[in-house]
């Protein structure tokens, strides 16, 4: 039953995103995979309408950038500096400020002073920004993508107790407030987990290569192929369009039942199970312009067919890792949220007093 309703939402999924690119198509199939991951106990039963909202909500950071006025910097709205820099993390850059991924603090704010600090104190590492290239000030940061994944699972376990706290003492309107909001919360960070795991979003060389670090001579412009559009586009959905697009239930399989993640109890070393898996992925970064240099990324028959597999793989990666944060999530969720407990023991007990 499990399987013919993830079928079910995955033709209907299918029907609505076949056209779109890394934007739609592929943080559709993320979410896709990581909803086929979740075993029997999960606290949410994935029917077709949830399921396929879920996977909607995969894009919905990128939608939150597609406004005219945030996209070529005309406005004074701040979507852009916030957005921005939560969708990239760049890994090589690390040691401009004398940090290693062992040692990133895991408060998002501790490693903005980070780099406020380690700017002042060494302003010869960081080349001079250009203020017309900077309009969402965002120029001098890093990224903050293991940050916003690690706060959404922070988001998601709060939302899940609230839900199983609701189920104990609320009403049904209130459970399915509850549940809403949990199904939010996983759909909107499906996009970051998809992110992560495209190790162009893992790194400085996020849309070709730097030509003073170039000794294998890898794109500096357009990739193979890509009708002009940049080696990112072309990994994150080009690539994929010009060869049929994402076969999800074709991917399915390579789906292991979720899992809790390690260190899962703190904090700290929660945080750090999202950064080694980003720090995995940007070793990935040198293979894929490899294979772009040798034509494996074309969508051509033979060769250009190559790379399809890595970027399949790419995208089971990223959902496994997200059926296993919605999971973890679960499972770590305190039973009750206690103050709402109390506020809903009260609320009963006043209207059976009420009671004549």
């Amino acid at each position: 039953m499990k399987w013919k309703m993830f079928s079910v939402a995955l033709a209907l999924g299918a029907f609505v995103f076949n056209a779109g690119a890394w934007d739609y198509e592929g943080h559709h199939a993320v979410n896709q995979l990581a909803i086929a991951s979740l075993p029997k106990d999960f606290g949410i039963e994935m029917t077709v309408n949830i399921s396929n909202r879920i996977a909607y909500l995969a894009g919905e950071p990128d939608r939150w950038r597609n406004a005219a006025d945030i996209r070529k910097g005309t406005g004074d709205l701040p979507l852009a500096n916030l957005n921005g820099p939560d969708h990239y993390f760049t890994v090589e850059d690390l040691k401009l400020y004398d940090l290693t991924p062992e040692t990133l603090p895991s408060m998002r704010y501790d490693f903005v002073t980070a780099i406020a600090k380690a700017r002042a104190a060494h302003p010869e590492r960081f080349p001079e920004i250009d203020p017309a290239k900077d309009f969402d000030h965002t120029r001098s940061l890093e990224g903050f993508l293991p940050w916003v994944i690690n706060e959404n699972f922070e988001k998601l376990k709060s939302d899940f107790s609230c839900l199983k706290t609701f189920r104990k003492y609320g009403t049904p309107e209130e459970v399915a407030n509850a549940q809403a909001d949990c199904i939010y919360i996983m759909g909107v960070m499906g996009h970051y987990v998809g992110d992560a795991a495209q190790p162009l979003h893992d790194s400085l060389y996020y849309d070709g290569w730097t030509t003073n670090n170039n000794p294998k001579g890898y794109t500096l412009g357009p990739a193979t192929g890509g009708a002009g559009k940049r080696i990112h586009s072309w990994i994150d959905g080009g690539y994929f369009k010009k060869t049929g697009g994402i076969q999800v239930g074709s991917l399915v399989g390579k789906i292991q039942t979720a899992s809790v993640l390690p260190n899962a109890k703190d904090p700290n070393a929660f945080f750090h199970n999202i950064v080694d898996f980003i720090v995995e992925q940007n070793k990935f970064v040198a293979p894929l312009y490899d294979m772009e240099k040798n034509g494996q990324l074309t969508g051509e028959p033979g060769k250009g067919m190559d790379g399809r597999p890595f970027l399949e793989n790419q995208l089971v990666k990223a959902g496994q890792m997200l059926g296993n944060i919605w999971y973890t999530a679960w499972v770590e969720a305190p039973e009750e949220d206690v103050f709402l407990k109390q506020q809903l023991l009260d609320r009963a007990a006043a209207t059976n007093s009420a009671q004549p």
